[in-house]
């Protein structure tokens, strides 16, 4: 029996009128409830929901277990990523391999992964016959670590927290450490301060970092980007934004994007202060109110005539002063505490 175009399906059929009108090809012959739409042509009705394939994200199949064995596909490998450790695992191999890249690390090299995670990048610098140390705090990776990457003879592993690490323990000769780490973003600032005090033995740095903050690293003068952050950063070290990354390179993808930044520690300053704590201090103090002018943000430690007596205007906001000028302030801030 066919409905014709006009036809209304009556919501109350006896059970025995409607098993007549079942079709062996039919799952429900009960009134349909848009009959005012017609099937389509292959056969799948109106809001049927179809079973898709699941594409998995792309794995670098540079990652092998010792007996060739997909590490992803291990149940030893199912490690949830943690908040608390701002845990986001590297997982593109095309990005992977642009990172690796960049590093060019060489068999003569000392290298330091800092939080290497599932291992993503720890095979490529191993496979470049550098010497590896590696130091991640989540106690549950260590054994996925070790499976993987143990027995490699160039292959040092430290259980703990790279904020408290003695980078000095290592052993590694002045200007001769290589340090790489995608770095958990909460964490990331106060790891490259703890990072630059130990800059006498690091010849260079790649870290995975959030985009804004390679941004800020960067900046110059006289723009928002332009803070405590900057200063420090450059005053110890050329950075270089190298690339940036897509949240879809990671698992699980971070609400924000990132970026690849190389930071190379000078060899000679090229703007040496007296005293490196007093700069920070005068940087601290400077950008605590960004939008105020010198005299008043840096009233508690310089008087007017002494701001400019350093050659700075004092009516400028600190964002307007580059690296220079603030080392001036900290050095004449430096002699006013010996002559007091």
């Amino acid at each position: 029996m066919r409905r014709s175009a006009g036809d209304v399906p009556r919501s109350r059929l006896a059970r025995a009128e409607i098993q007549r009108f079942r079709r062996s090809s039919q799952c429900d012959a009960r009134p349909a409830n848009h009959p005012h739409l017609c099937r389509s042509w292959h056969g799948a009705g109106p809001g049927r929901h179809r079973k898709h394939r699941h594409r998995q994200p792309a794995r670098c199949t540079a990652n092998r277990l010792p007996d060739g064995r997909d590490p992803f596909m291990t149940e030893q490998y199912q490690h949830r990523a943690r908040k608390r450790f701002g845990q986001n695992f590297l997982h593109d191999a095309g990005v992977i391999d642009k990172i690796l890249r960049a590093i060019r690390a060489k068999p003569e090299d000392r290298l330091l992964e800092i939080g290497p995670g599932q291992g993503a990048l720890t095979e490529g610098l191993l496979n470049s016959g550098a010497q590896l140390d590696v130091v991640e705090l989540d106690k549950d990776l260590i054994p996925i670590l070790t499976g993987q990457f143990g027995n490699k003879p160039n292959f040092n592993l430290h259980q703990g927290d790279a904020l408290k690490f003695d980078f000095n323990s290592l052993g590694a000769e002045p200007r001769s450490l290589r340090v790489v780490g995608n770095l958990p973003y909460n964490i990331s600032t106060p790891l490259i301060f703890h990072l630059l005090q130990n800059a006498s033995l690091i010849r260079d740095m790649h870290f995975m970092l959030q985009k804004e903050v390679v941004e800020r690293m960067a900046a110059g003068p006289g723009g928002g980007d332009w803070g405590r952050l900057s200063i420090m950063v450059q005053y110890h070290c050329r950075v270089e934004h190298l690339f940036n990354v897509g949240p879809g390179a990671f698992n699980p993808p971070p609400k924000v994007d990132s970026a690849i930044v190389r930071l190379v520690p000078y060899e000679t300053l090229p703007h040496p202060a007296k005293d490196h704590r007093v700069l920070e201090r005068v940087v601290r103090e400077a950008f605590n109110q960004r939008r105020k002018t010198l005299r008043n943000t840096l009233k508690l430690l310089l008087s007017s005539d002494e701001i400019t007596a350093s050659g700075v205007d004092g009516s400028l906001r600190p964002e307007q002063l580059d690296l220079a000028a603030f080392v001036r302030l900290a050095d004449t801030l430096s002699e006013k505490v010996v002559t007091e």
